[in-house]
């Protein structure tokens, strides 16, 4: 496995990145078919980089995916100290709220089929258990679990 020292060089292994802000980013999962980017990508100033999936999967899973390891997200500096401060919340509220939006119009289109009489395809019905389970995760997050 290959180790990098910064954000764009994570970047560059990921597809269809759109930064959301200042040293922030989304991207499709490599994990899995993502027609949605539900990668939260974050580099930190003291070089750190934080990444989470809203759609469930572990660190270590999208790193292996795209051939790094988790010394990835780190700068080798960092590696070489052992007593550095942790991030206390590595996402804010605003990235939170963008992800429980979207997931709430997810459910809230699930619930107008219903209501109109329409039974939920199976496809419509393992997505709002994405959703669902995405907003849990969000909770998780700022709860910083």
């Amino acid at each position: 496995m290959l180790a990098i020292m910064s954000a764009a060089e994570l970047l560059a292994r990921l597809e269809n990145v759109r930064k959301t802000g200042a040293d922030r980013w989304i991207a499709t999962c490599p994990t899995r078919p993502d027609n949605h980017p539900s990668l939260s990508i974050r580099e930190l100033p003291d070089g750190r980089v934080l990444i989470h999936d809203f759609g469930g999967d572990a660190a270590l899973d999208v790193l292996t995916a795209i051939g790094l390891d988790i010394a990835a997200l780190f700068p080798e500096k960092l590696l070489l100290r052992r007593n550095y401060k942790a991030e206390r919340r590595p996402f804010n509220v605003y990235d939170i709220l963008k992800c429980i939006v979207f997931e709430a119009a997810i459910a809230l289109d699930c619930a107008n089929q219903l209501r109109a009489g329409k039974a939920l395809s199976a496809v419509d019905h393992a997505r709002l258990v994405t959703a669902s389970a995405r907003l849990v995760g969000a909770l998780d997050v700022a709860a910083g679990e």
